[in-house]
């Protein structure tokens, strides 16, 4: 789950971890007046949405009066925001974060991830902030830094020396920088983070290490544990289509190919859009019905796929084991009664009752194109998408 930059600025706030004082503003008189209650005489305008790369697309703006407050908010909220992260249409802003300036010195980059290759939780540093972390791996790699922390003994001072050291600080900064990473550690295993990301970390003028930027992302697993953090959720910036497969049970990813794809185990979901891909063809989504779907469960997965417009081809692949395939074909022959199959559907089904599957489809009158194997049902897959654009 993700949250706004101003949400995460308030938990980080509570740890003990700084930032820049900012008011939530919902229009550009709110804005303008937030420049009132925020010290300074410089501002910065930032757009809410749950994406990076704001100011690539003009969502983050510095501004030298109340008059280019007020502007920059008027300009910002009610457009389309589009970054590197979003689709090419934008996301919709709804409200900006008018944030205090302040003296920068120097500019990094800081985030903790969960590695799970070695399931453990790794600190990255780089003196490269301000800059996509993605970009600086493919470019400079060298100047990742990457501290390894045991969750049982929780962050040493000497790998928050390390770290400090590693970004080149000097004197209190050091200080500083190791009671700061300290705090945001605390965080990340406190409320279960996925990640924990900030940039730019920066160094003031006044040596103070400041969180420039904020984005925490959350397990959903773990909510249950957290009803407070799960109160923070904003659906409008959420995919109504996954929100939709979310209450049903159903894992699903929205993507922006052609080919829908239902299929049951994340494994063979994943191995499916990358059969697809290999010849030639973009998966739409990503669909993993589970093991213990029932036929509505299906049959809901089959509304949600035919629900985006994109979809040109259906591609359901189903290995029957703890999920029998003769649901499967329940669920399809019942969503087919539903809704109107207007697109290609090419299904394979093998495992557990695959005869008494293909029977009831083969018996159901539905216009179907049967495939031996995975290999074979993405090949017609992508040739029936491409007949019917």
């Amino acid at each position: 789950m993700n949250i706004h930059e101003y949400q995460a600025k308030e938990l980080f706030r509570q740890y003990g971890v700084k930032t820049l004082n900012g008011i939530l503003a919902l229009n550009s008189n709110e804005a303008a007046n937030a420049c009132k209650e925020l010290s300074g005489k410089i501002w910065v305008v930032k757009a809410q949405i749950h994406a990076g790369g704001r100011g690539k697309g003009g969502g983050i703006v510095l501004c030298r009066s109340v008059d280019e407050v007020y502007e920059a908010a008027n300009n910002i909220i009610g457009s389309k925001l589009v970054t590197p992260q979003t689709t090419s249409e934008g996301v919709n802003v709804s409200k900006v974060y008018v944030e205090e300036g302040c003296n920068i010195a120097k500019e990094f980059y800081l985030g903790i991830v969960l590695d799970r290759e070695k399931e453990l939780p790794v600190i990255m540093a780089s003196t490269e902030g301000g800059i996509e972390i993605e970009e600086v791996a493919s470019k400079n790699p060298e100047k990742i830094l990457k501290v390894y922390v045991d969750p049982v003994t929780g962050l040493g001072d000497w790998q928050a020396r390390k770290i400090a050291f590693g970004l080149g600080l000097e004197g209190k900064q050091v200080k500083s920088c190791m009671g700061f990473m300290k705090n945001l550690y605390n965080l990340f295993i406190d409320l279960d983070c996925s990640i924990v990301e900030i940039n730019p970390l920066v160094v003031t003028t006044a040596d103070d290490i400041v969180a420039l930027d904020a984005k925490i992302n959350f397990d959903s697993s773990a909510l249950f544990r957290h009803t407070d953090i799960e109160q923070l959720r904003d659906r409008e910036e959420e995919e109504p289509l996954e929100i939709r497969a979310t209450e049903v049970g159903l894992n699903y990813i929205k993507l922006d190919g052609e080919i829908g794809c239902m299929v049951n185990g994340a494994g063979l979901a994943m191995a499916t859009m990358d059969i697809i891909k290999l010849h030639g063809g973009e998966p739409a989504n990503f669909l993993d019905v589970g093991g213990g779907a029932d036929s509505e469960q299906v049959a809901e997965g089959f509304r949600i796929i035919l629900s985006d417009s994109s979809v040109k081809a259906i591609f359901v692949n189903i290995f029957g084991g703890i999920m029998r395939c003769d649901f499967i074909a329940e669920g399809i022959i019942a969503a087919a009664k539903e809704i109107k199959l207007d697109v290609p559907v090419i299904v394979r089904l093998a495992g557990t009752n695959v005869g008494i599957g293909k029977k009831m489809l083969a018996e159901s009158g539905l216009n179907l194109i049967t495939a031996d194997d995975m290999n074979d049902g993405a090949i017609k897959a992508i040739k029936a998408m491409r007949r019917k654009k």
